[in-house]
């Protein structure tokens, strides 16, 4: 078991031993357990606080082995809208709701939820069901790096 401690700078000369296909959700956790494509138990013990992205490099405690963090497809909602107020109204209240969201110029994505589903077809948006790498905000108030 390969235990992970430190995030590496992004360094493309380093050769990454392994790669790990992580959620949104895990990619929040700071002490996990996972299990990489080639069968190799993992280990993250990482500061509290630490959100993993798609492309990050962890190095092991033995300074070793590094592994390089995939975002993983997974199924969200994709909201999208011809008129740019509707999708800020459907970010206001997704926001109150505090939902992890992904924002970005022409969308918004979020983990799929019935309920939600139907307020933001209320609201006039489109709405697809999709599996990709999903990557929602860091929350306002916390750790940045």
């Amino acid at each position: 078991m390969l235990t992970f401690t430190k995030r590496l700078t992004a360094n493309l000369n380093i050769p990454v031993s392994f790669t790990l296909s992580l959620t949104a959700e895990e990619r929040t956790r700071t002490r996990h357990r996972f299990e990489t494509a080639e069968g190799q138990g993992l280990y993250l013990r990482l500061p509290r606080g630490t959100v993993l992205n798609d492309g990050d490099l962890l190095q092991s405690e033995t300074g070793d082995i590094v592994v390089r963090i995939v975002a993983k497809p997974e199924p969200v909602l994709t909201v999208t809208s011809q008129q740019p107020i509707n999708l800020l109204r459907a970010s206001y209240h997704l926001g109150n709701r505090h939902v992890p969201l992904e924002v970005a110029p022409n969308y918004l994505r979020l983990s799929p939820d019935p309920v939600l589903q139907t307020m933001l077809e209320n609201l006039g948006v489109e709405v697809k069901a999709e599996v990709v790498p999903f990557q929602p905000e860091i929350g306002a108030y916390g750790h940045h790096h």
